[in-house]
């Protein structure tokens, strides 16, 4: 599946801006590895000293964004997992900025961070490679909103490059 292939019943329009950020005759098997391979470079130039470092009072630190982006991911996974899966279960949302003090994010260790994040993002490439064409264009209810399988997997994409634009833009990483 390509993005190019997405329709617009495919996800809700708050997700646009994540599915803009991605070119359109990419697989998402492609689109999957070349992301990891962009928040690879991203961590590793992260140092220790900057996971607690906020750009403003109130803003999250470093470390409770990446908790974010894991969480998130994980989210999605499962959402994208469940529809493949043909499950008629309509899903929650959730509220992301709840999640985050209940993280406990900034006693974690950077590379606890790092780990976490190539296990989740890996398991994630192995989930959508798993599906077949038919999975992927599956339709299921998310959050009140018709969502492709599909669809989750670039909105994943999406979300992990908005961030990372976040973090050079603001954490000057």
């Amino acid at each position: 599946m390509k993005v190019s292939d997405l329709n617009k019943e495919d996800y809700h329009e708050f997700y646009q801006t994540y599915i803009d950020k991605l070119p359109g005759d990419k697989t998402l098997g492609s689109l999957l590895k070349e992301n990891q391979e962009d928040l690879r470079e991203v961590l590793s130039i992260i140092t220790p000293e900057k996971l607690g470092f906020s750009y403003a009072a109130g803003k999250w630190t470093l470390a409770e964004v990446l908790q974010h982006m894991i969480d998130v991911e994980r989210i999605f996974q499962y959402r994208a997992l469940c529809i493949a899966r043909n499950d008629r279960t309509s899903l929650p949302g959730f509220d992301h900025d709840a999640y985050v003090p209940e993280s406990d994010a900034n006693r974690r260790d950077l590379e606890s961070l790092k780990t976490e994040f190539k296990n989740v993002r890996s398991s994630g490439i192995d989930l959508y490679m798993s599906f077949s064409e038919e999975m992927l264009q599956r339709k299921g209810m998310v959050n009140n909103n018709t969502t492709s399988a599909g669809a989750i997997g670039f909105i994943t994409i999406g979300h992990t490059i908005h961030h990372l634009e976040h973090l050079k833009e603001k954490y000057l990483i």
